[in-house]
């Protein structure tokens, strides 16, 4: 499959839509549709630190990916957080994953970052074989939800 990877535009949101729907079932995860607006809307902003990227393969949307800057306590420059990453059920194993995961990697790169991270979930085996070719993990992460 040839996979082209550009930033997300307004005119990508339809297509957006069901991949970031896609994602949350995925993490059986539900925001309100005020949430899922906002989002798209911030990754097209500007004036805020988040961006969004499409991976397109015969003119259609078959993936998304998401990321943000942030700084850090150990470095002078921000670390770069890949937030996001979902791949159509049918074009997964074809070498999207790793084109998203790539895309966002060169950005950093191209804005002088010393680091992309990002999390998954234990039991995600599939993104796991593709994240551990591309990355080492070392930290493990926990969470306390804020009512």
């Amino acid at each position: 499959m040839s996979v082209h990877v550009r930033p997300l535009t307004v005119d990508d949101h339809d297509a957006w839509l069901p991949l970031w729907h896609g994602y949350l079932e995925f993490y059986r995860h539900h925001l309100s549709e005020a949430q899922t607006e906002l989002t798209f809307r911030r990754l097209l902003d500007d004036a805020v630190d988040m961006w969004g990227a499409a991976a397109v393969s015969d003119g259609a949307v078959v993936g998304i990916v998401h990321w943000l800057t942030h700084p850090s306590t150990w470095s002078e420059t921000p670390y770069c957080y890949l937030e996001d990453l979902y791949v159509a059920a049918d074009a997964r194993s074809s070498g999207v994953g790793a084109a998203l995961v790539e895309h966002v990697t060169a950005w950093a790169a191209a804005h002088d970052l010393p680091k992309v991270y990002w999390q998954t979930a234990q039991d995600n085996s599939t993104a796991r074989r593709l994240y551990d070719r591309l990355a080492t993990s070392v930290f493990v992460v926990y969470e306390v939800e804020i009512d």
